[in-house]
């Protein structure tokens, strides 16, 4: 690992000036940041700690909406009794989001900004219509989950920029699932991942893992609205779902395999929605 300095900022804005510069990163829970730098594929300069600012919280909001500090850890919000009840889905995903240790220090704000498909939040709050806020040089900003990614561990941020705050609709009358395939244990990166959220006689459908973002599945949803039931419908949304969309091979699996998956995992999670507890 090559020499680095660490600066440990006592508030948001001195965090990002020291990120104002070539070669700085921040660090939040560094799960995968270390693990980058140990394998020599990143080798920032200036590492810089969020772990001193405030954000932490797991609230609700105006509107019922829940609002998460980006340092929030995912285990922090596995284990919140305000997303148990008001977005159950979110608890079940992340029982099999990596392994218990991982989550206990991984945070909310850095596993979106690592931008790896395979995570399995992204496409899940996708599907939410999850927004997240954004502090940077130029000020505040406010823009959609799917709006921060360009493409495999690539993200739209800006330098100096930090997302400090997810913020989830409140689920409502809404039922949603998120179900992913894996090719050994249930809490490893998936081959696919598929998300589905219900609003009445409409379904919003995203996956990520076969795709080198999260994507959404457009035609598949033009074909499922009013037809949710219908066994010849679900067939059809997954034979589209598997053209409509740019399929990348990994060691997970290939294109060829995963397409098969999308046939089969949005007929099972749109099920699997339809059965949801609120």
């Amino acid at each position: 690992m090559s020499p680095f300095e660490l600066a440990e900022p006592d508030s948001l804005s001195q965090a990002i000036a020291l990120l104002d510069g070539e070669g700085a990163r921040a660090l939040s829970g560094g799960t995968a940041l270390m693990l980058m730098m140990k394998a020599g594929v990143l080798r920032p300069s200036r590492l810089v700690s969020l772990r001193k600012l405030s954000l932490q919280t797991i609230e609700t909001g105006q509107g019922g909406a829940l609002r998460v500090g980006a340092m929030s850890t995912l285990r922090d919000l596995e284990r919140s009794a305000a997303v148990k009840t008001g977005w159950p889905v979110i608890t079940r995903t992340l029982r099999t989001l990596s392994n218990v240790r991982v989550r206990n220090v991984a945070t909310v704000g850095g596993a979106l900004a690592h931008a790896d498909p395979h995570m399995d939040l992204p496409p899940l709050l996708g599907a939410l219509g999850a927004r997240v806020t954004i502090v940077g040089p130029r000020g505040e900003r406010s823009a959609p989950i799917e709006s921060l990614y360009a493409g495999y561990l690539e993200t739209t941020l800006q330098r100096g920029e930090l997302i400090t705050r997810l913020e989830v609709p409140a689920l409502g009358k809404r039922r949603a699932a998120y179900l992913k395939c894996t090719t050994r244990s249930a809490d490893d990166w998936p081959a696919l991942g598929m998300a589905v959220v219900l609003d009445g006689e409409e379904a919003r459908v995203w996956m990520s893992a076969a795709t080198d973002k999260p994507t959404r599945l457009l035609a598949a949803e033009k074909i499922l609205k009013g037809k949710l039931t219908d066994g010849k419908a679900l067939r059809q949304a997954g034979e589209a779902a598997a053209e409509e969309v740019q399929i990348e091979s990994d060691l997970h699996g290939s294109a060829a395999y995963k397409r098969q998956l999308i046939r089969v995992y949005l007929a099972r999670t749109v099920h699997e929605a339809r059965n949801a507890v609120h």
